[in-house]
């Protein structure tokens, strides 16, 4: 591959696997200072004293000290004042001082924001939490930087509650968010004095466009998609709307990325052309793109895909103007180091991955594919490379979104081939009518071009994500699968650049691996056998596993959609295994030589001296008298117990020095 000629690529990989070690290894402080200091010392002696030999790997080791410090500098629970230090029980009140910095997308009773804790007891503090406002007739939305006063607790970050869930702990922990609070609107006291930085400013012009285009009664359901393309912000997309883009395969053009920035700066050249080429001139273009780029990546929130595509196309700028050419691949390595250097834990973004994978290899594939065929009309030609771009995209993010996502769209080409003409039309009707908007003076005609436009956007997503056999959904993939995957993807257009013998052996070679790590996943799969009791809010849910079938013990509610519970799904397609039966709870289970007794509310017990005891439904029972009578190893209790019966379960089993597993506070059982 061209890109690996690049000794900048070297180092950024290097940085990266450095970022990778950090974030898993919890290094202490005084190994990450030491071995980057004598990585960066050698670095230094070995070009003073120009060993050629060992310059390269002196470099390349100082990169991988340099992501080593880059995270543990970033790790913000590292500061003194971080409020994790302040936490030792999750039951204890703090007067708590925050200030707003993002509304995020509200759930069925919280209105939710991302805000930094200011202060804990009136002493000084630090770090991102979740906010999350009770809903209420008297809420309003809070202006970015907001200062408030309020009593709360802090729930910090929890394990997944079921197998095989999607991990929002971790999710958060990425974004240095590790707790959330929880509050209503009389319980708050609001400072006036707000906090003026760019955030603030850039909502204030945000809600300036949006109210001034509710003004104007543009439709709710087309705005919130203007607000998304150009404005960055998804939170008001109706949840249908969203499942339709992502069933036809355009969510990715909701998320301001490199699409977007790429047709801003050909917005901003265009207007800026009349300015002469001499060098003052020129200098006063790159200057005002730039600002113009920076701008618009502020307004859209700075999200990791927005940083990523206003750096890389700011050095695209910057070579158009001074005239110089610009290779895309050391525009997107610098773009990416730059990125990390400043913000780490966009690693570790899903966007972040999925939006370089995809330039990475539509750079490096669209030429093979464009390559195979050369039309000779110039609308063919526009198609063909609208088919081979969407490709290459696919192709290259493919193993990635089945591993995180689980589904693919079959239809993607159809839907590039369609929307992108469309979108572009619409990205040029949605800008100029976003900046008259914070002007106050949209004509109303192009108003309703930009809202019919959309309209018809929708329209057609909806109707190609209604073609639901072309929709792949629950396919398995697991890590070693994926990471396979990609080394095949990899060895074979490499094969096909430039075809020989070694590069043949080398695509075998890694297509056995994928087999193997495939088989091996479902030699695991076959090999084992589980009982696991479910966390699911007021109802029991127990399934057997056995190699890849899978019964279900549960209630009348369950059983009816078994196939459609998004937990148990999860769990199936995680374990390339699927339902064999569905029946009913019972009061007995035997499992691996050990005997289970399930209590239900009926209070009905088998009489049998139980392993494992498992209480649900909230059954009136003398536990203690139980436990002294039959002393079995552990009691469980589901979700679908009382709090106060588990609390007083809790304490019984902690008297009789029995083991309890409540799921909601340990999660899912597994035996």
């Amino acid at each position: 591959m061209k890109v690996m000629h690049f000794p900048l690529a070297k180092i950024a990989i290097a940085f990266i696997v450095g970022l990778f070690i950090a974030h898993f290894g919890n290094f202490s402080s005084l190994f990450t200072i030491v071995f980057f200091s004598l990585s960066f010392l050698i670095a230094v002696v070995s070009i003073i004293s120009k060993q050629k030999k060992y310059f390269g790997f002196c470099i390349l080791i100082a990169s991988f000290g340099l992501g080593l410090l880059i995270d543990f500098i970033h790790f913000e629970p590292n500061r003194n004042h971080h409020y994790l230090h302040s936490i030792t029980d999750e039951n204890e009140l703090f007067l708590v001082e925050i200030r707003i910095k993002e509304r995020l997308k509200s759930t069925l009773y919280n209105e939710r924001y991302t805000a930094e804790v200011v202060a804990l007891n009136n002493r000084k503090s630090s770090g991102k939490i979740i906010f999350n406002l009770r809903k209420d007739s008297l809420n309003k939305n809070f202006p970015i930087g907001s200062t408030l006063h309020l009593s709360s607790s802090f729930y910090k970050n929890k394990k997944p509650s079921n197998p095989n869930q999607f991990d929002y702990g971790s999710y958060l922990a990425n974004q240095n968010i590790y707790a959330q609070i929880y509050t209503n609107i009389n319980e708050l006291k609001i400072n006036p004095k707000i906090q003026k930085n760019w955030s603030y400013y850039a909502a204030i012009i945000r809600n300036r466009i949006i109210r001034n285009l509710e003004s104007r009664h543009f439709k709710k359901e087309e705005l919130s998609i203007v607000i998304a393309l150009i404005l960055g912000q998804q939170q008001d997309i109706s949840k249908e709307v969203l499942r339709d883009y992502q069933y036809a395969g355009a969510v990715h053009i909701l998320s301001v990325s490199g699409l977007h920035v790429g047709f801003i700066l050909l917005f901003i050249t265009a207007l800026l052309k009349p300015i002469p080429n001499n060098r003052k001139g020129t200098t006063i273009k790159l200057i005002i793109t730039l600002i113009g780029l920076w701008i618009f990546g502020a307004l859209a929130g700075l999200a990791p895909s927005v940083v990523r595509s206003v750096t890389m196309f700011s050095f695209v700028a910057i070579g158009l103007f001074l005239r110089r050419s610009v290779n895309i691949y050391h525009s997107l390595l610098v773009s990416m180091f730059l990125i990390l250097l400043f913000q780490p834990s966009f690693l570790f973004d899903v966007g972040f991955q999925l939006s370089y994978l995809a330039l990475f290899f539509i750079i490096w594939l669209q030429p093979i594919f464009k390559s195979i065929w050369s039309p000779k009309s110039k609308i063919v030609t526009y198609f063909w490379d609208i088919i081979t771009v969407s490709f290459a995209a696919q192709i290259g993010t493919l193993p990635l979104s089945i591993y995180y996502f689980h589904q693919f769209p079959g239809l993607f080409f159809v839907t590039n081939i369609i929307v992108l003409p469309l979108l572009s039309i619409v990205l040029a009707i949605a800008l100029i009518v976003v900046v008259l908007a914070s002007f106050d003076c949209v004509p109303l005609h192009l108003m309703k071009l930009l809202e019919w436009s959309i309209e018809l956007l929708n329209d057609i997503i909806a109707w190609i994500a209604s073609f639901e056999d072309f929709i792949f959904k629950d396919i398995p993939m697991s890590t070693s699968m994926m990471w396979s995957a990609y080394l095949v993807v990899i060895a074979v257009f490499i094969l096909i650049e430039k075809p020989n013998y070694r590069k043949l052996v080398t695509a075998l070679i890694t297509i056995m691996f994928f087999q193997i790590s495939w088989m091996y996943t479902q030699f695991q799969t076959q090999n084992e056998s589980e009982l696991i009791v479910f966390h699911q809010k007021k109802k029991s849910l127990i399934t057997e596993r056995n190699s890849r079938n899978v019964i279900v013990y549960s209630n009348d509610t369950i059983l009816k959609n078994a196939n459609e519970n998004w937990t148990l799904n999860s769990y199936l397609v995680a374990n390339f295994c699927k339902v064999e039966k569905s029946n009913p709870l019972k009061n007995f289970y035997y499992f691996k030589n050990k005997k289970i007794v399930v209590i239900d509310s009926s209070g009905i017990y088998v009489n049998k001296k139980p392993d494992v005891l498992i209480l649900i439904n909230s059954p009136k029972l003398n536990l203690e008298r139980l436990l002294q009578t039959h002393k079995p190893r552990e009691i469980v209790a589901d979700a679908s117990n009382y709090k106060s019966y588990k609390k007083l379960w809790k304490a019984t089993c902690e008297k009789e020095k029995i083991p309890f597993h409540d799921t909601s506070e340990k999660g899912f059982y597994k035996l």
